[in-house]
């Protein structure tokens, strides 16, 4: 993991526990299961939607953006103003928005993944060592 995504606990200590993972050569984050980021190339983009657009645009904030088929595809993330990284409070409060998007956007939350349990061996005894 890149320094950068760690720091981003830090960041979002106003806002509560965010939890990261690697996805697609970059980082998801995630806030009570519903992803409120992505990170691409040390950049913050969070998660919006047509009512948090107009923070977005007051500070000219561009979305996140991929090539597919030589077409570029703009995403439902918006790169984080540079204010958030300076003050706690300014992230949780942007951090706030983005949950909110995402629980507007109607994608369900996604389940976490639970380390898988090792199956149980039972030993078989003998009858005969027994005896």
């Amino acid at each position: 993991m890149s320094d950068f995504v760690d720091s981003l606990h830090e960041t979002f200590e106003r806002l509560g526990r965010i939890r990261t993972r690697r996805m697609f050569g970059g980082h998801g984050v995630w806030h009570e299961d519903r992803m409120i980021a992505l990170v691409a190339n040390d950049t913050l983009y969070l998660k919006s939607d047509a009512e948090s657009a107009p923070y977005f645009d007051a500070l000219d904030l561009p979305p996140f953006t991929y090539v597919r088929q030589g077409q570029s595809m703009p995403m439902s993330y918006r790169q984080a103003p540079a204010d958030l990284f300076e003050d706690r409070n300014e992230a949780a409060l942007w951090g706030r928005r983005a949950y909110e998007a995402a629980l507007r956007s109607g994608q369900p939350p996604k389940p976490k993944k639970t380390p898988a349990k090792k199956a149980a061996v039972k030993k078989k005894t003998s009858k005969a060592a027994s005896r």
